[in-house]
């Protein structure tokens, strides 16, 4: 996967990720969006972005580090996460079942994207 068709990918799936919280607050139930949802919503999306890079320009330089790099990756990503979600829960009173869905609905479908990510470049490498 080239890294422009990669960065479009990945813009289309912020805004399809978006989706979902902007219609709930637009639709009145934003009691299921915990506040600064949005700060959430850029520093996990922000994450991920690292890592996708990260995973292309390795690919193109250095492929037989891909496996590692992309498991260096998600390593970071994932202990950048539960830094995040400590120090957020320590500063805020939150609820923590809305935290807990809005925090697992970002993270996990930001890691299903990786995932994505790996799959396609793999299959490209083996159409070669």
């Amino acid at each position: 996967m080239k890294i422009q068709p990669a960065l479009i990918s990945f813009a289309i799936f912020v805004v399809v990720l978006a989706v979902l919280p902007v219609c709930l607050s637009a639709t009145g139930n934003a009691n299921l969006l915990m506040p600064h949802f949005w700060w959430m919503f850029a520093y996990i999306t922000g994450l991920t972005f690292l890592v996708v890079i990260e995973i292309l320009f390795t690919q193109k330089i250095n492929p037989e580090n891909y496996a590692q790099v992309f498991l260096a990756g998600t390593t970071f990503k994932i202990l950048a996460c539960l830094a995040f979600m400590v120090i957020f829960l320590l500063k805020n009173k939150i609820e923590k079942g809305v935290f807990a869905g809005n925090f697992f609905y970002l993270y996990f479908l930001n890691t299903a994207f990786e995932v994505y990510v790996l799959l396609r470049n793999l299959r490209n490498q083996n159409l070669k």
